[in-house]
C-alpha cells in the first residue's frame, strides 16, 4: 500500500488467519480458504491484532468479557485474564486501533477470527464459557457499520 491507500478493495482481517503467529498462546489460525477466497476476488486483505495493537504481548494469558461486548463497550463490564488481571483499556485500545484503520482506509468489512474474546463476530468468551455474540473489536466495528464475517480459521 502507498499513502495508507489500499491498491484493490481491500478488508481487515484478523492477523492470526492470515499466519501470522499472533494468538495467546503465539500460535496462528491460518486459514488457506479464507486466503484464496480473498484473492480469488482480488481483495486485498489488512492483517491485524488487536490484542498486539492495545499493548499486549504476545504469549499472554487467555482473557474472558465478563459481560457482553456492547456492555463493556458501554462501560458495564470488563475483560479479565483468567488470572484476574482486567486488560479492559488494552482490548478497547485494541478495537478502537481497528475502527481507526477502517476509517482511515475506508474498509467496509472486516474477516475476524470466531470465538475469540476481541474478534468474535457470532461467538465468544464471557465468564469461561463460549456464548453467542460478538468480541470487542466485532462489536464496535458494526457499530460503525462495518461488515464484520466469523472465520473459524485453520481451514486447508
Amino acid at each position: 500500500m502507498t499513502n495508507d491507500q489500499p491498491r484493490k478493495d481491500a478488508a481487515l482481517v484478523s492477523a492470526c488467519l492470515l499466519g501470522r503467529e499472533c494468538t495467546y498462546k503465539a500460535s496462528h489460525n491460518g486459514d488457506g480458504e479464507l486466503t484464496r477466497t480473498l484473492a480469488a476476488a482480488e481483495i486485498e486483505a489488512v492483517p491485524f491484532c488487536p490484542e498486539e495493537h492495545g499493548g499486549l504481548g504476545t504469549p499472554r494469558p487467555p482473557a474472558d468479557l465478563t459481560a457482553a461486548a456492547e456492555d463493556v463497550l458501554d462501560g458495564d463490564g470488563q475483560v479479565v485474564t483468567h488470572d484476574g488481571e482486567d486488560v479492559t483499556l488494552a482490548f478497547a485500545q485494541g478495537a478502537a486501533g481497528a475502527l481507526e484503520v477502517c476509517q482511515r482506509l475506508g474498509l467496509k468489512r472486516a474477516f475476524l477470527k470466531e470465538r475469540s474474546p476481541s474478534c468474535g463476530c457470532t461467538t465468544t468468551h464471557v465468564r469461561g464459557e463460549v456464548v453467542e455474540g460478538p468480541g470487542l473489536t466485532a462489536a464496535l466495528l458494526r457499530r460503525h457499520g462495518i461488515e464484520c464475517t466469523g472465520v473459524e480459521g485453520r481451514r486447508d
